[in-house]
């Protein structure tokens, strides 16, 4: 299961908590907020993961 240890009741007990904080009309907009969030934060990832893979590359900074 990829939530760890939460389980079922869990998740069911936060999503009860966030419908009652958020309303049923605000749950999509956070969790397209919350997806773009997210592959945001994994795009700059592999962004800094392949900047250090560059950085052990010769560099040829002269120019003709």
């Amino acid at each position: 299961m990829p939530f760890g240890n939460i389980g079922i009741g869990g998740l069911l007990l936060i999503v009860i908590v966030l419908l009652l904080l958020f309303g049923p009309s605000k749950l999509p907009e956070l969790g397209r907020a919350f997806g773009r969030t997210l592959s945001e934060f994994k795009e700059s990832t592999r962004g800094l993961m392949s900047g250090d893979k560059d950085d052990n590359k010769p560099r040829d900074d002269k120019k003709a």
